[in-house]
């Protein structure tokens, strides 16, 4: 049974955690591949492979699957995603691990960071074992036989995407009543990755699970121009990684405000404290509003804090 992620803190330093592989001890058996529920895993010339330090949450769900101990978490310094210095990883381990690497910003939407990587490979091209232009060619035409692979690892389900609300009509730009106003995927705490472009520079919605539910009018009224995650501060396990993803979601993608959104029964206030203890470790400082909904569904009380 794995033990709860600790959450450092050293002189006001976020300290992240992420995988850590030992290709020595890896035998390329692949049963730590699908329990990585961001598809951050896979096998590429026999070894397990980290192709996205971007999508990996650190949660270690992993870590039990792998039978010779190959996988272990290390923590490091919280700093913002670089993807040239990925690169200049992921070219070490060969051309196919930069592939793999690229096809996944791909499959995630994630368009300045391959942006970058293609600018990275241009920039290198002659002075790396493969060749820039054959690598971006085989990125450039994943996608058009097959939007993802998903025999490679990963949960089909937690696969990030953005989209266009379906709240709003595309031929007049009105509101359409009774619509969806979601616009990005995941949106439970545990799947979200913070530093997913659509959570740059945002909104953010964190509801209790049961908040949808019991309000009619909860995407025109709450949801509209908004990135969401849920939770339940009674029922989910590892809620010290919500607290780390608040803190990432306010320091890395600079959100703009964050509204909690809970219900009026004494147990769902946890999420409003889980959120603030997220924002008192972060550098930014941002505005964050309380929303207390009853089980009729009714608005409560809704007050910055």
């Amino acid at each position: 049974m794995l033990k709860k992620k600790q959450i450092t803190i050293k002189n006001k330093v976020m300290l992240r955690e992420v995988v850590k592989i030992d290709e020595e001890l890896c035998n390329g058996c692949g049963q730590c591949v699908p329990a990585c529920h961001e598809g951050a895993l896979q096998i590429i010339d026999g070894k397990v492979r980290l192709i996205s330090d971007l999508m990996c949450d650190g949660l270690g769900a992993c870590l039990g699957h792998c039978p010779v101990d190959a996988i272990t978490i290390e923590k490091r310094e919280a700093e913002p995603y670089n993807e040239t210095k990925v690169m200049e990883i992921m070219v070490d381990k060969g051309k196919n691990t930069v592939i793999a690497h690229m096809k996944h910003l791909k499959d995630h939407g994630e368009s300045d960071f391959l942006k970058e990587a293609v600018r990275f490979l241009r920039e290198h091209d002659g002075k790396m074992s493969f060749s820039a232009n054959e690598v971006i060619q085989v990125v450039h035409n994943h996608g058009h036989e097959q939007v993802h692979n998903h025999g490679g690892g990963g949960c089909p389900g937690s696969q990030a995407r953005s989209f266009a609300p379906k709240g709003l009509s595309v031929d007049s730009g009105e509101l359409v009543n009774g619509q969806s106003e979601l616009r990005q995927w995941p949106v439970q705490m545990h799947l979200i990755n913070p530093a997913a472009n659509y959570f740059q520079n945002s909104d953010v919605v964190i509801a209790a699970d049961c908040v949808a539910f019991s309000m009619g009018n909860f995407h025109q009224k709450f949801l509209k121009g908004k990135t969401l995650a849920i939770a339940c501060p009674k029922l989910d396990d590892g809620q010290e990684t919500y607290i780390n993803k608040i803190t990432r979601l306010i320091d890395e993608a600079n959100v703009n405000t964050i509204t909690v959104m809970i219900m009026q029964v004494p147990c769902c206030g946890g999420l409003l404290q889980i959120t603030k203890i997220g924002a008192s470790q972060a550098k930014r400082k941002v505005p964050i509003k309380a929303v207390v909904v009853s089980v009729e569904g009714e608005v409560l009380q809704e007050d910055w804090v």
